[in-house]
């Protein structure tokens, strides 16, 4: 299964993406897999995916729309949130210290800890993608 959501740059319009995402899983999926769970860390994953996009890659330019792909194979997930910012040299980033306090960059941290591999491409044909992939577990077969 594959779907496309073309979304503004609006953080306005996170419920929509939510639902997109969770309506299209559950539409195939069904109740083979544990939605209180996995809706929690896919939605965060999703929110911070996208409002990174929004407030950092689109700031200046609002009118650009974020492109999200979606494809599920059997149980194996993948999630594309493509933006047309100058883009992240994920090169620079350094886990924060809570110690220190800081009050960004924990997004990173939290999509590598929630999900199977995240990726980050800089100026694919004049956008940036950040594919995040993740193997859902299936209730029905313990």
């Amino acid at each position: 299964m594959k779907s496309e959501l073309h979304v503004p740059s609006d953080l306005s319009f996170i419920n929509i993406v939510e639902n997109w995402l969770l309506g299209c899983l559950k539409l195939y999926l069904g109740e083979s897999v544990d939605w209180t769970q996995q809706s929690s860390c896919l939605r965060l994953v999703l929110v911070e995916a996208y409002s990174n996009a929004v407030r950092h890659a689109h700031k200046e330019k609002s009118n650009l729309p974020i492109l999200l792909r979606l494809e599920l194979k059997d149980r194996d997930l993948s999630i594309e949130i493509w933006d047309y910012g100058d883009g992240f040299d994920i090169s620079s980033y350094f886990a924060p210290n809570p110690i220190h306090k800081q009050e960004g960059g924990y997004g990173w941290l939290i999509m590598n800890r929630l999900m199977d591999k995240v990726e980050y491409k800089l100026q694919v044909n004049g956008a940036n993608c950040l594919k995040m992939e993740i193997t859902l577990p299936d209730m029905s077969n313990p």
